[in-house]
Parts: C-alpha cells; sequence; structure tokens
C-alpha cells in the first residue's frame, strides 16, 4: 500500500508542511511525480517519521537526527556516541539554567526587600548593569 502525502501526514500524525521541510532538509525522501499527478509514499515512511519525532523528544536536532539516520544498526557505538555528546550539552544547559535561576531567584528577594514605590531594584539591576555580582555567574548570551 502506497499513501499520499496527506495520507501519511495522518498516519505519522503531523502535518502536510512537516513532511515537505523533511524533504527539503533530506530526512525524508520525496517520490517521484508520477503521470496520475500525486506522489506515493512507502509505509516505512511513517515508520522513519515517527524515528523523527521520537528523536526530537529526546532532545536531538533536527541536524544530529540526519546523523541518526544516516548510521545503521551496526554502528552502535557511534550513535552512542552521539547520545552521550547529547547528555553532556543538556548537563550543561542544566547549569547555565540553574545560574540563571539563582541569580532571577536573587533579584526577586532584592526586590521584594526595597519595595520602594519610586523605582524597581529588579528593573534598576537590568537596565544599569550596577548589579554585576549577579550576572557575573551567567553564561555569555550567544
Amino acid at each position: 500500500m502506497k499513501l499520499t502525502i496527506g495520507k501519511l501526514a495522518k498516519q505519522a500524525e503531523v502535518t502536510v508542511e512537516t513532511i515537505r521541510y523533511y524533504q527539503r532538509i533530506g530526512l525524508l525522501e520525496e517520490p517521484g511525480k508520477p503521470g496520475s499527478g500525486y506522489r506515493h509514499y512507502p509505509l516505512e515512511a511513517i515508520a522513519r517519521i515517527r524515528f523523527i519525532k521520537r528523536a526530537q523528544q529526546a532532545g536531538f536536532t533536527l541536524k544530529e537526527i540526519v546523523q541518526l539516520l544516516s548510521l545503521d544498526a551496526g554502528h552502535c557505538a557511534d550513535v552512542r556516541e552521539i547520545a552521550e555528546q547529547k547528555c553532556r550539552q543538556i548537563d550543561a544547559q542544566i547549569k547555565d539554567l540553574t545560574a540563571l535561576r539563582n541569580v532571577l531567584d536573587n533579584l526577586i528577594k532584592r526586590c521584594r526587600s526595597d519595595s520602594s514605590a519610586e523605582h524597581c531594584s529588579l528593573i534598576d539591576a537590568l537596565s544599569n548593569n550596577v548589579e554585576t555580582q549577579y550576572f557575573a555567574s551567567l553564561p555569555p548570551q550567544k
């Protein structure tokens, strides 16, 4: 059984635009257009799209998913290395987010203790960059 793009989208629980995007970036092969005018996708396309969506849920970028899809089951060590690299990235993000959370907590505490009606110490700290000790621990913005 072959599927039109609309039926594929429905079966894979994505939009037609998602399928077209995956085709443009090389995640999904676009079938040739027959004389009848409708492209037909193999059933395997459903599994591939579901793989892509599960990999995204696991935190992989589309670029990383291209890498994963280029490897087959015989390259387990390579796949494991990509997953380990992703774990290291997530750990770094958690560290950065924790530092950001601590800065915001400190600014909120300061704002609560200095609840002057004339100004807001949180806005002052963000506007004037006077409170550099709060921001020193944050990673630079990209």
